[in-house]
């Protein structure tokens, strides 16, 4: 069904009232899953939830949130004039007081940061200093406001003042967050409130994650899941969780990670008419990526609106299946299927996914040629490896 993000918001925080209201606490949804592709409203999604819980900046602390608003808290001074003093700053912000002044939590961010990078690479927060502000005047610069790297050579020459990838700055925040997340179920789950560490998660509902980390390799990428999963497995409370990310692996440990009965899965997809359709998977098995794509993309090839952009869908998801199948290069897969000779087929795909030196209006162009060329494909990898596609509206 078509809705706007702000009815889609409403229907995850529903979720839980519809189940509780039957008194059937053993079933209460605890966990929601959400997959969508990039550009299909996921942090969009996790605003206008805020907006419904908890639309003042201050107050109630209803939910806390990770998405690229939070890494947008953090930002780079580069230091152009001596190149030396380069350094993470920390927009002044609650999120991170909560966890580095209140908690004290900076060993616990730097272990989970080192785990997952390196432990030669080390993360300092600074402590309270003053400074000139080039008026003459002294201003203080306050404790975990800013960050600096170092990189550990094993001799006498270590860097200092380091400038981390974007990957790393993005793990470095995600670790800051979950810090924080483990201090809230921790605190939560002591049923006493007079006797928990801090007061300030009392009336906090929902736990909202869009996106952790996704320039992690697959193998951290499903512990990191994995960690999540049993973190979330540990709440005795009554918190609520929403996980949205476009990882089909991301999506699928987590799958198999929670229990049905507290837990809800869904695709989010962007709709032609600017709207959007939260689909409930009520399957048993894991959602496949690969057949999600090939269904969307047998959609696009039977509207006849193929841009260059699905040619690069295409192309990824015949390298996924040409792995799945053990295939060394995805064009044996053509090479199987009932065109004559896959050559010309395999190098206009390559020719539309390569970086092109035209103009991007130029790019975008589809000549009928190769609209014809994406559906024959499209129809006959579906129908050679039969899967489970109806492929006959597919016009070639």
């Amino acid at each position: 069904m078509s809705k706007p993000l702000q009815e889609i918001a409403k229907d995850l925080k529903n979720a839980k009232h519809k189940i509780i209201e039957r008194n059937a606490s053993e079933s209460e949804v605890k966990v929601q899953l959400i997959y969508a592709f990039n550009g299909n409203g996921k942090t969009r999604l996790s605003r206008e939830f805020k907006e419904l819980i908890s639309p003042k900046e201050e107050g109630d602390f209803k939910a806390l949130y990770y998405n690229a608003f939070t890494e947008d808290l953090f930002y780079w001074f580069n230091d152009l004039v001596e190149d030396t003093n380069r350094k993470l700053i920390i927009h002044p912000n609650s999120f991170t007081s909560l966890v580095l002044r209140d908690l004290g939590q900076e060993p616990n961010i730097i272990q989970k940061f080192q785990h997952y990078t390196s432990d030669k690479l080390t993360p300092k927060f600074n402590e309270e200093y003053k400074v000139e502000n080039g008026q003459g005047e002294e201003v203080t610069i306050p404790a975990y406001s800013e960050v600096t790297f170092s990189i550990d050579r094993g001799d006498d020459d270590n860097i200092q003042n380091a400038k981390i990838s974007k990957g790393e700055e993005s793990n470095f925040i995600w670790c800051i967050f979950y810090s924080l997340l483990e201090q809230v179920i921790e605190a939560l789950n002591t049923v006493e409130v007079e006797d928990r560490v801090t007061d300030k998660f009392n009336n906090l509902e929902y736990v909202f994650i869009d996106d952790p980390v996704s320039s992690l390799d697959d193998s951290h990428l499903i512990e990191l899941a994995v960690n999540i999963a049993q973190l979330i497995k540990s709440s005795q409370s009554d918190l609520k969780f929403i996980i949205t990310t476009h990882n089909p692996l991301f999506y699928n440990v987590l799958y198999n990670e929670f229990k049905k009965p507290k837990f809800k899965k869904y695709i989010l997809n962007k709709l032609e008419d600017g709207n959007f359709e939260l689909v409930n998977q009520k399957n048993d098995s894991p959602f496949a990526y690969h057949l999600h794509v090939f269904s969307l993309l047998r959609d696009i090839a039977i509207s006849e609106n193929i841009e260059k952009y699905h040619f690069h869908l295409l192309r990824n998801v015949l390298e996924k299946t040409a792995t799945f199948l053990n295939y060394e290069d995805w064009g044996e897969l053509i090479s199987k299927t009932p065109l004559e000779d896959a050559a010309p087929y395999v190098k206009r795909i390559l020719n539309k996914t390569s970086h092109s030196k035209d103009s991007a209006e130029e790019a975008n162009i589809i000549e009928e040629g190769d609209r014809l060329i994406f559906k024959r494909i499209l129809k006959e990898i579906i129908d050679t490896f039969n899967f489970n596609i109806d492929t006959t509206s597919i016009d070639i």
